[in-house]
């Protein structure tokens, strides 16, 4: 197979893997990360400076988990879209149910971590505080107070079994916000549900400066939340 064909097969599974993972949160290929001169992604830089978190999330820990966690993700997802294209080149399925799992678990992490990264922002800069509009409303509506939504988001996220993510999200079909908890990078999120805000509670998030203390670093998560990002997935998401 020539090296064209060989990207726009790359490209043809890594629209798959957007559509699955982007649902309603208008995120773009270039804030993945997606290079269609090489067929790949590459890791997106951060939206600021690695210390502009402080003091609720340390540099260290952003550094490291950007830098090398974030990082092997992009690689994982890489390298899965190529081990593919190399089973259905052989035609031989011995190996494509491993590679498969391999897809959606790293897809999952690069996607999760770009909405992560991108739904903070410092304090000073937009970071805290509560919603507006109509997602303010919305929350209202299904969860009765602004504090109540809070409170479950944290408690779904401080109860995950090992490591994955809590999430807000929005569900198309009843046309509400839910909470819900994700284990991994894939497990237990919603078919069709579209990620709003996502926290992640694999230790590497926040071992550093919280130790085992995962309920301080979510209460410390609540000072950096962008809200307007949040809001603008949500009017995308229910558009």
């Amino acid at each position: 197979m020539s090296e064209i064909s060989r990207r726009q097969a790359i490209g043809a599974m890594a629209g798959g893997v957007g559509a699955m993972g982007m649902a309603g949160t208008a995120l773009s290929a270039e804030a993945l990360g997606w290079d269609e001169a090489t067929g790949a992604y590459t890791l997106p830089p951060l939206p600021y400076p690695p210390n502009a978190l402080e003091p609720h999330l340390d540099e260290q820990t952003v550094l490291i988990h950007h830098g090398k966690h974030h990082a092997g993700y992009v690689k994982g997802l890489n390298n899965a879209l190529d081990k593919l294209h190399d089973v259905r080149a052989g035609r031989d399925a011995t190996l494509l149910q491993h590679w498969e799992r391999q897809l959606s678990f790293h897809a999952g992490g690069h996607i999760n971590h770009t909405l992560f990264w991108n739904g903070m922002a410092p304090s000073n800069k937009g970071g805290g505080g509560r919603p507006t509009g109509a997602l303010a409303n919305q929350i209202e509506r299904d969860f009765g107070s602004f504090d109540k939504m809070l409170w479950q988001f944290k408690a779904a996220a401080a109860s995950v079994e090992g490591s994955g993510w809590g999430w807000l999200v929005w569900e198309p079909i009843g046309r509400r916000l839910l909470i819900t908890q994700m284990e991994n990078q894939q497990k237990m999120m919603l078919t069709g549900a579209a990620p709003l805000l996502g926290v992640d509670v694999w230790e590497h998030a926040y071992y550093l400066r919280y130790q085992n203390n995962r309920k301080d670093y979510l209460d410390a998560f609540t000072n950096v939340i962008n809200w307007a990002e949040i809001r603008r997935r949500f009017d995308a998401a229910r558009a």
